[in-house]
């Protein structure tokens, strides 16, 4: 099994952990992108998003666990075909949480190119700017460097 361990810095990473702890409360309540489904009938509309909640709220849970007593021992997380999915749905519902409700003034194009003067933004809107750029990045990596088929399941 392909696993990727990264070493990251505990000072850089310890702040954007709190930015993602304080949305996965929002992600328990709420879809990061919630799915059209005005026409159908409100018990089954309310299963299937009481679904997606629960998956949605797990996998934050998982990317969160990544960071357990060991990380803050080591500074080290892993990612494998077990957990990368899930690692790749948690990012991209915390990034789209962040882009939706902290990140609107700075732009959907500089959030993807990530060309933003970090020094013209304020300290909370500059910890919500980098935590966006570190769960791209742990996307980037799980894409790169782990087999792409587990990514076709």
């Amino acid at each position: 099994m392909k696993r990727i361990e990264v070493k990251l810095s505990l000072p850089v990473v310890a702040p954007l952990l709190d930015v993602i702890r304080e949305l996965a409360g929002g992600l328990q309540h709420h879809l990061a992108a919630p799915p059209a489904l005005a026409d159908l009938d409100e018990e089954f509309r309310d299963a299937w998003v009481g679904e997606l909640l629960t998956g949605q709220t797990e996998d934050v849970q998982t990317l969160l666990g990544l960071f357990d007593d060991e990380f803050f021992t080591e500074g080290v997380v892993a990612f494998d075909e077990e957990n990368a999915e899930t690692i790749l749905r948690a990012c991209a519902a915390v990034r789209l949480r962040l882009r939706e409700h902290y990140l609107k003034p700075v732009g959907d194009e500089a959030l993807e190119t990530g060309e933003v003067d970090m020094m013209s933004l304020d300290e909370p809107l500059r910890k919500a700017f980098m935590c966006y750029l570190f769960l791209a990045t742990v996307q980037e990596l799980i894409i790169q460097h782990l087999d792409s088929s587990i990514l076709e399941s």
